[in-house]
């Protein structure tokens, strides 16, 4: 699972890597400010992750207030064309103007123009909607992507952190009005975010929309280095000042870490490494978005990829994580149709002789 062998992302030609260099953390301006690099400790990241054979880079408009473009522009002077380089707009970094963020038509192509001018590229080859807006008809995103597309200034379209009625709306109207299909949908996924599994897991594997997962080790507690303190934790990171806003500390997430401690014991690696393989190797997850501070810290998580999980201990790591299904989801699971069954109940939705079709996207190798 080395990152020089390259899967189908999606339904599409393009092949990308396994893991993704996210370059949130490239520049020392704007809201990620606090954890930013400059290009020259960026440099050697990024070095280090096309020498590995990467070739899918993640960065938006909105990161360090551009500067992550500006910076990833110079390092892949040179090797542009060997990239897959994604962006996203939604975000507005002028919020004096009303139409300088969200999704409509005018601030889509003013975004995607100004992307190209930071990265010094005449393309993107995948960008993103960052951020459902809650406003735009999807109809007018889907079709400014498809004015971008025709026009050459991207290759392909996708979606960030959208619903999956939201997903799976515009995959259909793309379908059904011939214009871009998405072929990405990237959102939060990790041993303790698991709620895409729900509805946009399965939306994504009908509708030929590969997942790109970001934040695989939750913002870095499935590293364990953080510790259990009162309420909340304790220890160096992001997680412990404003970045833990809006998180809740459970004692099954706590008990959580404790099984990922075991299983790495076991395993030989260090937690981050097994949570990550965990992530990248679940169904539907086309790639998983890492992020780094230094080189060494890339060459970890790149490590991630030398091992298989054993069945059994992904079980137990699947058992530890799990997320109580609400209804009406609990009622398509096997416990509940062997409770049906057990009270008399006909299932009807599954003949004599049934079997389900299998979609199987064949990895394009090196």
């Amino acid at each position: 699972m080395a990152l020089d062998q390259y899967y189908l992302l999606g339904k599409s030609g393009l092949r990308v890597s396994r893991l993704s260099l996210g370059t949130m953390n490239f520049g020392k301006d704007g809201f990620h400010a606090p954890y930013g690099r400059t290009e020259e400790e960026a440099r050697p990241i990024f070095r280090r992750y096309v020498e590995a054979g990467g070739n899918f880079i993640d960065t938006a408009d909105f990161y360090t207030a551009g500067d992550s473009e500006k910076i990833l522009g110079r390092l892949v002077a040179g090797i542009r064309d060997r990239l897959v380089i994604t962006s996203k707009f939604t975000n507005s970094i002028d919020p004096g103007d009303p139409n300088a963020g969200g999704n409509g038509r005018k601030h889509m192509i003013r975004a995607a123009e100004a992307s190209l001018r930071r990265l010094g590229t005449d393309y993107l080859d995948l960008y993103l909607l960052h951020t459902w807006d809650r406003i735009t008809p999807v109809e007018e995103v889907l079709r400014t992507f498809d004015d971008l597309v025709t026009a050459g200034k991207i290759r392909y379209a996708g979606l960030s952190d959208v619903p999956a009625w939201y997903a799976a709306r515009a995959q259909t109207l793309a379908e059904s009005c011939s214009l871009a299909p998405m072929i990405n949908l990237q959102l939060p996924y990790s041993l303790i975010e698991r709620t895409i599994e729900t509805e946009h897991v399965p939306a994504a594997q009908a509708l030929g929309l590969g997942i790109t997962a970001w934040s695989p080790l939750g913002s870095g507690f499935l590293t364990g280095k953080y510790r259990k303190s009162g309420e909340g934790l304790s220890g160096e990171g992001r997680l412990t000042g404003a970045g833990g806003v809006g998180f809740e500390w459970t004692e099954r997430q706590w008990a959580l870490l404790e099984t990922l401690g075991t299983v790495a014991e076991k395993l030989g690696v260090t937690m981050a490494q097994v949570a990550l393989n965990w992530a990248a190797t679940q169904p539907g997850i086309a790639s998983a978005i890492v992020g780094a501070s230094s080189a060494e810290q890339l060459d970890s998580s790149v490590a991630a990829l030398d091992f298989d999980l054993p069945a059994q201990l992904r079980a137990e790591l699947d058992e530890a994580s799990a997320v109580p299904v609400g209804k009406p989801y609990v009622m398509f699971t096997p416990q509940y149709q062997s409770w049906l069954i057990n009270a008399g109940a006909k299932v009807g939705d599954e003949p004599r002789g049934y079997r389900p079709a299998v979609r199987n996207w064949v990895p394009a190798r090196k």
